[in-house]
């Protein structure tokens, strides 16, 4: 049975920080990691793969933002296309790099969509994740490094997210498609 007690606050003043190890944590092929949240992205159901794979209780995630498990070398500007295309209403699939409750990372391929309400409200958010192959993550990976190296190089996160965005913008531009065409470029050549 899961814990969903909400955890205990932090002591005041006391901010954890995960620092990543370098260790790969992986889970299995046909096991998928499932959360929700609300409109505001503060996860509402995660489960039991979820939990296991991350190294969180559920009373450690209930309630708290999603990016609790953003791992510091995943380009924002993945993120703020995540957010902008949920805006538009529609879903999405990227490559995400995650980070655990014990500084282990593992990646994902994440589907993202809205959830609306019977009146047609949106309520929330709903993302599977799934194990993408080693070699989906190694072509993905040149990218979120030119990402990140565009990132570093400015001194605020907005300037920096703007600057890592404008760069995803061109480089797909240059490819003559979309971020989901490349994302499925890349799914479609782990089944080559």
């Amino acid at each position: 049975m899961l814990d969903t007690r909400p955890a205990p606050p932090p002591a005041r003043g006391a901010h954890r920080t995960i620092r990543p190890t370098g260790v790969e944590r992986t889970f299995a092929a046909d096991e998928l990691i499932v959360s929700k949240t609300d409109p505001r992205g503060v996860i509402t159901y995660a489960n039991d793969v979820f939990l296991r794979v991350s190294g969180y209780a559920a009373r450690d995630v209930m309630g708290q933002p999603h990016n609790l498990i953003r791992h510091p070398e995943m380009p924002r500007a993945v993120f703020q296309l995540l957010w902008d295309t949920l805006a538009q209403g529609q879903e999405l699939f990227a490559y995400i790099n995650n980070l655990a409750s014990d500084g282990a990372h593992y990646w994902v391929l994440a589907h993202v969509t809205p959830s609306h309400g019977p009146d047609g409200r949106l309520i929330g958010y709903h993302s599977n994740r799934r194990k993408p192959s080693p070699r989906a993550v190694d072509r993905i990976r040149p990218l979120y490094d030119q990402l990140l190296a565009e990132e570093r190089r400015h001194p605020t996160a907005k300037a920096a997210v703007a600057a890592s965005s404008r760069l995803l913008a061109e480089t797909i531009e240059q490819r003559g498609g979309s971020y989901e065409e490349l994302v499925w470029s890349v799914i479609s050549s782990e089944e080559r």
